[in-house]
This record gives C-alpha cells, sequence and structure tokens, in this order.
C-alpha cells in the first residue's frame, strides 16, 4: 500500500493550506531539526507573503506550493483573469510550469478544494 498526502487548496477559501503554510515554517523552523528553516526565506522581496511572480524561490519551490498548484496553471477560475489565477489572493500563480518528483497526483475533487497525492514508488521518482 503506497502513501498518500493531502493538499487543500480552493480559490475561494481562506482557510486553504497556502494561508497555513507560514505557520507551518514557523512551527518547523521551532525545532532543532528546522533549525535551518526560516520564515524570510518565503517572502517575496518587498517582505510580502505572495504566490505570484515576485514569490521567493523557496515559496515557489516548497512542496506545499507544488500540491497546492500542481496543474493549477492550466485552470480558469475567473473570466477575464489568466490561467492559474488563485481568487482568495488576487495574484497569478508565478510558477506554472513544473512536474512532480516524489509524488502523483491520486485524486482531485471537482473544485479542486481536495487534492489527494501518492508517494512514487523509488523506481519511479525523479532523478533530481
Amino acid at each position: 500500500i503506497g502513501q498518500l498526502s493531502e493538499a487543500v487548496v480552493s480559490t475561494q477559501s481562506t482557510g486553504d493550506d497556502i494561508n497555513k503554510f507560514l505557520w507551518m515554517i514557523r512551527i518547523a523552523g521551532s525545532t532543532p531539526e528546522g533549525e535551518h528553516i526560516k520564515e524570510p526565506d518565503y517572502y517575496s522581496s518587498s517582505g510580502e507573503y505572495k504566490v505570484d511572480k515576485d514569490a521567493s524561490s523557496a515559496m515557489h519551490n516548497s512542496l506545499m506550493y507544488k500540491m497546492c498548484y500542481y496543474r493549477f496553471g492550466e485552470v480558469s477560475t475567473e473570466q477575464g483573469k489568466p490561467t492559474g489565477w488563485d481568487r482568495v489572493r488576487n495574484q497569478e500563480i508565478g510558477n506554472k510550469d513544473f512536474e512532480l518528483d516524489v509524488l502523483e497526483e491520486a485524486f482531485s475533487s471537482e473544485h479542486w478544494i481536495v487534492r489527494i497525492y501518492k508517494v512514487k514508488d523509488l523506481d519511479n521518482r525523479g532523478t533530481k
């Protein structure tokens, strides 16, 4: 039986995982094992919490960002807005074209409120 992981991203809910992500960073950074995790690394160069093109590389490359926004750049969420428009944050996501190395999408609900990922077998994982 494979391992499953879940991400919640909703373009209509302020209670999604991206909104909670900074708390995860703060908690992880407060542990001895996570002392290398620094909250400012996840802010834009202007010190804002963003998911658009100005978001930090730490944010764009985080597993949370990738689980929430995988294939989201293909989705139209609001008329007159570009694909990948996050309606909660009023931003077009900045990293639309990426693949998952160690996870594969197992299920996404109709409106992507719930997304479930399966951890790939070792021999199917990316080499990055």
